[in-house]
């Protein structure tokens, strides 16, 4: 198996002009990457800056240990956080920042998580079954496939990877690991496909993708981190500063369409009342009223940008 290090990393930054552009970054501002990955993102708005600063957060240390270096550049200008972004304001106050100019999250898997085999993200090639995006972290994928019972496997299969043979998928991975646990990524992919008639197996994605990534999601607690550390970001924006978030599957993209329209929403007291008396106030406006996707040019350079999708809203 190939050794992977800092110097390997790489990931094609989706929607980057779109982003950044879209953050309207001043030279003075404060901003926050908070998926650092492969510091696309993060270059882009650090040429922009003068004497503001940028915050970059990722939970892999991997990823911040490759952007420092792609980043060296602009050291004098960046603080590198090793954290969860759900975290965002214990980030922001052990740095003594109140309020930031912008912030960007883009949701996507590193194209060195997905190619890197030991890190055990990849139904295309064999390895130990982990998918952490934090190595220190104690729940890998091992724990989810081998001890979950099975009706909390089919819930995750259908609701986080929308998977139709999810009751199929868990009922054989529990009759598998009745016999030894199930240990790698070829494993897990065998037990997958033996669920699934020939027609699903034909054409399109490859069959374990869905179930891949609905595991991926449950072991780093995605989908329930993704809405707090939105209101999080929110809260501690500045009025005028924007907040860009690129997703790349429906319930992502769903979450962050919720989270920001409920933001965006004023008084919610019935037409007749003379007065409010909900004190709900507005935090932002919508930016985005249709998210934006990547160009036919992008989708030709990086097929894996297919599902993205952009939104953005700003503080009032």
């Amino acid at each position: 198996m190939k050794n992977t290090s800092a110097s390997d990393f790489s990931h094609y930054s989706v929607l980057l002009e779109e982003t950044v552009g879209m953050l309207n970054v001043a030279p003075g501002g404060i901003y926050c990457d908070l998926t650092l990955g492969g510091g696309g993102h993060s270059e882009k708005i650090a040429e922009k800056i003068v004497d503001g600063r940028l915050i970059c957060i990722d939970a892999d240390t991997t990823a911040i240990e490759a952007s420092k270096i792609r980043l060296a550049p602009y050291k004098d200008k960046i603080t590198f956080v090793h954290s969860f972004n759900d975290k965002i304001d214990a980030v922001l106050d052990s740095l003594g920042v109140d309020k930031i100019d912008g912030a960007v999250a883009d949701l996507g898997v590193s194209s060195f998580q997905l190619d890197c085999a030991e890190r055990g993200f990849s139904y295309m090639n064999d390895a130990k079954l982990d998918m952490r995006f934090d190595t220190g972290s104690d729940t890998s994928a091992y724990d989810i496939v081998n001890f979950k019972s099975e009706d909390d496997l089919k819930r995750i299969i259908y609701i986080y990877g929308e998977e139709n043979y999810a009751p199929q998928i868990a009922r054989n991975i529990c009759r598998a690991r009745a016999d030894k646990p199930i240990e790698t990524t070829a494993e897990l992919v065998d037990i997958i496909k033996a669920s699934m008639p020939a027609k699903a197996k034909q054409g399109g994605h490859h069959p374990a993708k869905r179930t891949f990534q609905a595991i991926r999601i449950a072991v780093n607690g995605e989908l329930e981190n993704l809405p707090v550390m939105i209101d999080k970001v929110i809260d501690r924006l500045k009025p005028g500063g924007r907040f860009a978030v690129i997703t790349f599957h429906s319930l992502e993209d769903r979450i962050v369409k919720t989270a920001f329209a409920e933001a965006a929403r004023g008084c919610t007291c019935p037409p007749s009342f003379p007065v409010c008396v909900c004190g709900n106030k507005e935090k932002v406006r919508i930016v985005t009223k249709k998210p934006l996707i990547p160009s036919g040019t992008e989708l030709e350079e990086n097929p894996r940008s297919r599902s993205a999708k952009l939104r953005v809203c700003e503080k009032i």
